[in-house]
């Protein structure tokens, strides 16, 4: 799968990361279906998906999505277990700005009902390895709420570095909120 000359798909050991097609709207229904109660702050709630039919995912998913990777700006993987093909959620990584920084933001999903089998760390490892090599990004960030435990240790167990705390870095939760920066560059 290529946008533009851009390999946009790759394995790991179990999983395979790929932009979403019209063919996968039983997996990705199944899988915001199948969502545990929120266990946290930020893990979010189901997803209403009374409306979401197969027409409505592929215009205003893999085709919206597709426009945005198509345009370099948002490049989103669905996240499949080879073992079964489920989706068990995304990554994606946004372009801040190209030119002479080539620079990415990165963020990451996984579907709650398959938490504590380490697929947010092979997922966000082999995006990185997409951003870098097939994205040819110089730089990735992750901007991480400043309580946010689980996705600060998989920033940093995929090695990025801690650079900073971003005060009043981004509107949520009615309020200006502080982020935590992680970063990787290339090699």
């Amino acid at each position: 799968m290529e946008t533009e000359g851009k390999k946009l798909q790759s394995e790991t050991e179990r999983l395979v990361l790929r932009p979403l097609q019209n063919e996968d709207y039983n997996r990705w229904f199944e899988g915001c279906r199948d969502r545990l109660p929120s266990q946290y702050k930020y893990d979010n709630n189901k997803i209403d998906l009374s409306g979401w039919t197969q027409q409505k995912f592929n215009e205003d998913v893999v085709s919206k999505f597709k426009g945005y990777a198509d345009r370099d700006k948002v490049y989103v993987f669905g996240v499949f277990r080879k073992s079964d093909q489920k989706q068990v959620g995304k990554v994606e990584i946004e372009t801040i700005i190209r030119d002479e920084f080539q620079w990415g933001l990165l963020g990451y999903t996984i579907h709650n009902q398959f938490w504590r089998n380490g697929y947010g760390k092979e997922a966000v490892k082999e995006a990185l390895n997409i951003a870098f090599k097939n994205l040819e990004f110089h730089r990735v960030e992750a901007h991480i709420n400043i309580d946010n435990e689980p996705s600060l240790k998989l920033a940093k167990s995929v090695g990025m570095e801690f650079e900073c705390i971003r005060k009043g870095f981004i509107f949520e939760f009615d309020e200006w909120t502080d982020n935590i920066v992680y970063f990787m560059n290339s090699k």
